[in-house]
C-alpha cells in the first residue's frame, strides 16, 4: 500500500480540534471522509500534531496508506474537491517511504500566535487573532520569554488534562515581533520545539501578555516556571490566535 504525505491548511473555528470524535466535527474526520470518497476502507490517518478546538493550521502534516498508486497532484485535487465547502485544504501532497511517519519522523514543530492590540473591533482578522485593548511592550515580553527557552519541567504551563508522560520539554525558540496594524499593533509569537505539552503555547502567550501589559514583572515568569505549579501560570489565552505553522523533517517530503 503506497503511503502519501499531505500538508494541510484549515480554519479551526468549525471543528472540535484535529482528532476524530464520534459526535463532533474534526479536521481528521473531514479528511478521512474525503478519502473514503476515493477509496473504500481507508485506514485512519496520522498527523504531526493534535491541535485543539478552534486552533488553525497551515503547516499541519498527515499521512495515509492507500490502495491505489495515485499521482500526488491528482490526489490532492480530488481531496480538495471532496472537502468543499469545509475550510480545509490539501496544499501539498507527496508519496513517501513506507516507514515515514507524519508524527514520529518529525524533528520539530513551529507554532505562530497572533495578538492584535487596539480598541476598535477586529473585522478582517476576526477569528484569527486574540484581541486585547492596549499596546504591549515587546522588549519586556522577549526578556521574560528567555526564562522559558531550554529544557525545563513545564508543569506550570501544562494543562491538567495533558496526557504526556513527562512535563520535561525543550523549547528551542520564542521570538516575539511587532508589526503595524491599522489603528493598533500586531504582536506575533513564534514558538519552536521538538514537541509540546497540551496548552503549552497558549499558556506561554497568556503569561507573557501579562508582562507586555505591565501586570507582571519579567522575574515572575521565572518564578512561575520554577514553581512547577499550574496555579502559578498566567491566563491561558483563547485558541483563535494560534496556528500550527510548520513541521520540520530531516528530509522534507514537500
Amino acid at each position: 500500500m503506497p503511503r502519501f504525505a499531505f500538508q494541510v491548511e484549515y480554519h479551526g473555528a468549525p471543528f472540535a480540534g484535529w482528532q476524530r470524535q464520534a459526535d463532533q466535527p474534526s479536521v481528521q474526520g473531514a479528511i478521512e471522509a474525503a478519502l473514503a470518497k476515493l477509496e473504500p476502507d481507508v485506514p485512519s490517518i496520522a498527523a504531526a500534531g493534535r491541535t485543539d478546538a478552534g486552533v488553525h493550521g497551515w503547516g499541519q502534516v498527515a499521512h495515509a496508506d492507500l490502495q491505489k498508486d495515485w499521482d500526488p497532484f491528482r490526489l490532492s485535487e480530488a481531496l480538495n474537491y471532496h472537502l468543499k465547502p469545509l475550510p480545509v485544504a490539501i496544499t501539498a501532497c507527496a508519496k513517501v517511504a513506507d516507514d515515514w511517519h507524519a508524527r514520529f519522523s518529525a524533528v520539530e514543530r513551529e507554532y505562530l500566535f497572533r495578538i492584535v492590540a487596539r480598541r476598535a473591533p477586529v473585522t478582517l482578522d476576526a477569528g484569527l487573532v486574540w484581541q486585547v485593548s492596549n499596546r504591549l511592550d515587546i522588549d519586556a515580553m522577549q526578556e521574560a520569554a528567555q526564562h522559558l527557552i531550554g529544557k525545563h519541567d513545564f508543569t506550570t504551563f501544562r494543562s491538567s488534562i495533558c496526557q504526556a508522560a513527562s512535563p520535561l520539554k525543550s523549547v528551542d525558540e520564542i521570538t516575539i515581533t511587532d508589526h503595524p496594524y491599522s489603528g493598533g499593533q500586531e504582536v506575533r509569537f513564534k514558538v519552536r520545539a521538538r514537541s509540546f505539552l497540551h496548552n503549552q503555547v497558549r499558556s506561554f502567550v497568556g503569561t507573557l501578555e501579562r508582562v507586555g501589559a505591565g501586570s507582571w514583572e519579567s522575574i515572575r515568569v521565572k518564578k512561575a516556571l520554577e514553581a512547577c505549579d499550574r496555579s502559578a501560570c498566567g491566563p491561558v489565552c483563547p485558541p483563535q490566535g494560534l496556528a500550527l505553522a510548520r513541521v520540520g523533517y530531516p528530509d522534507p517530503p514537500f
